[in-house]
């Protein structure tokens, strides 16, 4: 993305963006989650502190949607005549994109949005999300913000006052909230947001319904884990716990977590124990059949869907002018799925003898690769915890390496162990033993050197 020079809002420094005016899901399938998300077009004043979005043109292309939109910033105070001029060179940008059997007549007609929620909104409402819907969801938001700041003791009778609100987009938003707190290991916000839900699930109707769900879940977890033990997880196996799971949600869940032991062998002997029931029993389990044959129909089509926008995200980073930068922007979209995508366009570029593709491609997995390394700091503390048992050869290492034993980097170490979070005893304890004997290294060395 191009880089300008903006002036901070706030305290009115100037600062360099970097400024995204063209989002054309044709080029760039991300393009709409990059302009939802807030994540472009964004100030970080180094003197003041601020961050906000700035004010740019913005040009909106969903071509499977027939969706041509523009925005011109109303406070930018720009007349008409002046606003056309500069959104006609981008709009062209657009329409030169296109293939010439794609240009349709919605592309002569760009509809303009008179304010950035006016572009947002209507962006969603092409998705089948209607500004009422968004209404009921910020309405949501404020009644969690509500139940997480009242009284405990006056926690059910709002939950009463509000019974209607606890529908599945509560708890969906709710749910995010919670993954939130524990991405961020805020141990404070995630009893509270607990202690909450504990209430919401016991005095809601879905709420109960979700956590009957999340029980029997969790129970075809632990048996799908039981049966992969002692030899591992066999075809056999497999079709005993789905001949015998009492709930749909349990059927469900082990035909997400074992989709690749369900091949054509597996409904073979499924169609063999058909024919050996009778009566009641063959009506059941031919009812399973079916459902079985559903549930792997959508899973295949999700897993067809997900590679083929992987596929599309791969092919939009190779055709950039430089790939490691499109690489590094991407990498929030970076998957396992990704990578597997990667070595495979490789292996298939190799074979074809397509030197030129094999560069292109190896050059995204060297900025992937070099993405996943730990830090510097990191890899020695693994060195160090894999000689902390061994207190001589742990010396020799410090001493090898005392130039890196810095105040900072007890700090950083005294930081993973107050941020343990759900790490296990062992290593967490390892930790704590490595951090006093760098405490005392570090307090020997310092009298040494007076």
């Amino acid at each position: 993305m191009p880089k300008t020079q903006v002036t901070c809002p706030q305290c009115h420094s100037p600062n360099i963006v970097e400024v995204q005016q063209i989002f054309d899901l044709g080029q760039d399938p991300l393009a709409k989650q990059k302009l939802l998300n807030g994540a472009v077009n964004v100030i970080h004043c180094q003197t003041c502190g601020y961050s906000g979005m700035i004010g740019t043109p913005i040009v909106y292309h969903d071509p499977e949607k027939e969706l041509l939109l523009t925005f011109f910033p109303p406070e930018s105070n720009v007349p008409l005549n002046e606003q056309e001029k500069q959104l006609g060179p981008l709009i062209n940008r657009v329409i030169d994109s296109l293939p010439a059997e794609k240009r349709k007549a919605y592309i002569l007609q760009p509809q303009s949005m008179l304010t950035f929620q006016t572009l947002i909104e209507k962006i969603l409402e092409a998705d089948g999300v209607t500004k009422e819907m968004l209404e009921d969801q910020q309405k949501k938001i404020k009644l969690i913000q509500r139940l997480l700041s009242v009284p405990e003791a006056e926690l059910e009778t709002v939950v009463e006052q509000e019974k209607d609100q606890f529908d599945l987009t509560f708890f969906s938003l709710y749910s995010r909230l919670m993954q939130s707190a524990v991405a961020q290991n805020d141990q404070e916000s995630l009893q509270i947001l607990e202690r909450v839900e504990k209430v919401l699930f016991e005095k809601t109707e879905v709420g109960k319904q979700l956590y009957q769900s999340s029980q029997e879940t969790q129970q075809a977890i632990k048996a799908l884990q039981d049966a992969s033990k002692d030899g591992g997880l066999t075809r056999e196996k497999l079709l005993d716990l789905i001949v015998n799971a009492k709930t749909d949600t349990e059927v469900s869940t082990l035909t997400s977590l074992a989709r690749s032991g369900m091949d054509y062998t597996f409904f073979q002997q499924l169609s063999q124990k058909i024919d050996d029931a009778k009566g009641d029993e063959k009506e059941r389990l031919s009812a399973l059949r079916e459902t079985l044959l559903d549930l792997t129909a959508q899973i295949d089509k999700r897993v067809q869907a997900e590679f083929e926008q992987t596929k599309k995200l791969l092919e939009s980073i190779l055709q950039a002018d430089d790939i490691e930068a499109e690489t590094q922007k991407n990498f929030d979209n970076i998957t396992e799925l990704f990578l597997q995508v990667v070595e495979d366009e490789i292996e298939k570029a190799r074979k074809q003898a397509d030197l030129d593709r094999i560069q292109k491609l190896e050059r995204v997995m060297i900025v992937v690769r070099k993405a996943m390394e730990p830090p510097a700091e990191v890899q020695l503390i693994e060195e160090m915890l894999a000689l902390v048992d061994k207190p001589e050869d742990l010396n020799k290492f410090l001493d090898e390496h005392q130039d890196k034993i810095t105040p900072d980097f007890i700090q950083l170490l005294n930081g993973i162990i107050s941020q343990g979070g759900n790490a296990p005893e062992e290593s967490i304890q390892q930790i704590q033993q490595l951090y006093k004997t760098l405490l005392r290294y570090s307090m020997k060395k310092n009298l040494a050197d007076k």
